[in-house]
C-alpha cells in the first residue's frame, strides 16, 4: 500500500490562504486597511515573523501594498488576478531546494558587486553590526542562527541600494532558513568558518573593490551549492 506524504502547511502560508479567503469573500476589499503586525500576529496565533514574510510576499506580488501613514493595505488586484498570483506563491514552497540556492547566488553575487560601489557609511555600519551580533550567536553555540546570518546578507542587499534586488531576496529566503534549519546544515566549525569568509566580504565592501567582493562571495556560497547539489542527485 502507498501513501501519499502528508505536506504540512507553514505558518505563512496559512495567513496567505486566509487572507486571499477573506478577499474572495468580499471581507476585504480594495482600500482596506489591515490592523497591525502586533494584532495580526495575535489574532493569527503566530509569531510576528510569519506575518511579516507572508505580508512582505503579498506585497511582492501586488495583492498588499504599504501606504506612508496608512499602513498596509489591499491593492486594486482583480479577483481572478488574485487568485492566480496567490496560487503561484504558495508554489514556490515546492521549488527544490537547489533552485532556490542557485536563485539566491545570483542575487548575492549581484548585490555585493554593487555593495562595493555604492555603500554609504551607514550602510558599512548596518553590515559590521549584523556581523557581529551574527558571530556573537555563534560563538556563544546558539541554536537557528540561519536568521542573523541572513540578516547579514539583507545587509548588503540594503547596501546595494536597489530595491528590487532586495524585494527577491527577501522572498526566496525565508524558505532557505527555513530548510537550513530543519537539515541542521551548518555545524560549529562551519558557521566559524562563515563568519571568516563574511569578514572577507565586509573588507573588500569596505574597499570599495566590486570584483573581489563579488570573488570572496562566490567562495562564501561555494559550500552552500555544493550541499544543495549533492541534495538534489539524491532525489534523482
Amino acid at each position: 500500500m502507498i501513501f501519499d506524504t502528508i505536506k504540512v502547511e507553514k505558518p505563512a502560508d496559512v495567513i496567505i490562504r486566509q487572507i486571499r479567503e477573506l478577499i474572495e469573500g468580499g471581507t476585504l476589499n480594495a482600500g482596506d486597511v489591515l490592523p497591525p503586525e502586533r494584532r495580526l500576529s495575535e489574532q493569527f496565533g503566530v509569531g510576528r515573523s510569519y506575518v511579516r514574510d507572508a505580508i512582505k510576499k503579498l506585497e511582492f506580488y501586488g495583492v498588499l501594498k504599504t501606504l506612508p501613514q496608512s499602513g498596509t493595505v489591499v491593492a486594486g488586484l482583480g479577483i481572478d488576478a488574485m487568485r492566480g498570483v496567490i496560487a503561484n506563491i504558495l508554489e514556490l514552497h515546492d521549488t527544490d531546494f537547489h533552485s532556490l540556492v542557485e536563485t539566491r547566488a545570483m542575487l548575492e553575487y549581484n548585490a555585493v558587486h554593487l555593495a562595493a560601489k555604492r555603500r554609504t557609511e551607514s550602510d558599512l555600519i548596518n553590515i559590521r553590526e549584523a556581523l557581529a551580533k551574527h558571530e556573537a550567536a555563534v560563538l556563544e553555540k546558539k541554536k537557528n542562527t540561519s536568521e542573523l546570518d541572513f540578516l547579514f546578507h539583507l545587509a548588503i542587499c540594503e547596501a546595494a541600494h536597489n530595491a528590487t534586488l532586495k524585494s527577491l531576496m527577501m522572498v526566496i529566503m525565508p524558505d532557505v532558513i527555513d530548510f537550513f534549519d530543519a537539515e541542521a546544515v551548518c555545524s560549529t566549525s562551519s558557521k566559524l568558518k562563515s563568519i571568516e569568509e563574511h569578514k572577507q566580504v565586509l573588507k573588500y565592501i569596505e574597499e570599495g573593490d566590486s570584483k573581489s567582493a563579488r570573488k570572496a562571495m562566490e567562495v562564501h556560497m561555494a559550500m552552500v551549492i555544493e550541499f544543495s547539489e549533492k541534495k538534489l542527485s539524491n532525489k534523482r
